[in-house]
């Protein structure tokens, strides 16, 4: 029997989109990737909450907008406590976008948006824990803070969620939350460190995030990867579904990569892990 996934507190957890027409970007999204949709929201209520799941299992989500919507995809992270963390975000200098409000039997949330104008939303589990598949094709491979001040959000972040950064080069760092790796060994992926032994670079397994500098003309952001199992051939899909190509692609020494900009203006990138 399959583990459910679990997320401890400071660990990003979930995904969604508040589009302008959700039906759009349930097409979209879901003749790029292959999602199927269930709503969350009871027959009665107002708005849809469109839970999208590959294989049956939930992967993101598309909504009805917030009246705080950028139309960007939202990353949650989790929080044991979303009152009290909200609590602590303000006190570390975050600005409360939106109060604690439940989500129906899913769970609490809240938004915030860091010292840096990274805006992130608490989720607090009930009902929902979080993305069940991530990492295969067509599902959230991770997501970054994309932001001018890096040694802010390193202040903000780690004060917050207790997280730790690595260097990567370029800029760019990775945020490790101490003791995610063994919270994975024990639940959904026990094998996780020897897939990693001697692969990945020692604490790997506690990747959380990733810290990227702004591109010109960016504004700070917490952007989402989606993987694919072909970059190139989900490059074409999402121009004839109506994207935009905005940089790329690119080729490093693990992926191959493209970012691109759906029908509506949300913008994403697309992953194929491809270690040279």
């Amino acid at each position: 029997m399959d583990v459910p996934r679990t997320y401890p507190s400071g660990v990003p957890c979930w995904i969604d989109i508040e589009p302008i027409d959700t039906e759009a970007a349930q097409q979209f999204y879901g003749g790029l990737f292959g999602w199927k949709f269930e709503n969350a929201m009871p027959a009665d209520a107002p708005g849809h909450y469109l839970i999208a799941q590959l294989d049956g299992s939930d992967v993101a989500a598309i909504a009805s907008r917030e009246p705080v919507s950028t139309g960007q995809w939202n990353t949650y992270i989790a929080v044991d406590d979303v009152d009290a963390t909200t609590v602590s975000a303000e006190a570390a200098g975050a600005e409360l976008t939106s109060q604690p409000r439940d989500a129906g039997p899913g769970g609490r949330w809240a938004e915030v948006v860091d010292p840096t104008g990274g805006r992130c939303r608490l989720w607090q589990a009930r009902a929902r824990l979080g993305a069940q598949i991530v990492n295969g094709a067509g599902a959230w491979n991770f997501s970054d803070l994309h932001t001018g001040d890096p040694d802010g959000a390193r202040a903000f972040y780690e004060r917050l969620f207790g997280w730790e950064v690595g260097e990567i080069g370029g800029g760019a760092a990775l945020w490790r939350r101490p003791g995610y790796g063994e919270h994975l060994a024990a639940t959904s992926d026990p094998g996780i460190h020897e897939r990693q032994e001697g692969v990945a670079p020692p604490g790997f397994a506690d990747a959380v995030a990733f810290l990227a500098p702004l591109a010109d003309g960016e504004e700070p952001h917490w952007h989402v990867t989606f993987a694919v199992s072909d970059r190139d051939e989900s490059v074409l899909r999402a121009d004839k579904l109506g994207a935009t190509l905005v940089s790329g692609p690119t080729d490093d020494q693990w992926t191959r990569s493209a970012v691109v900009r759906d029908p509506q203006g949300a913008v994403f990138t697309l992953s194929q892990f491809d270690p040279q």
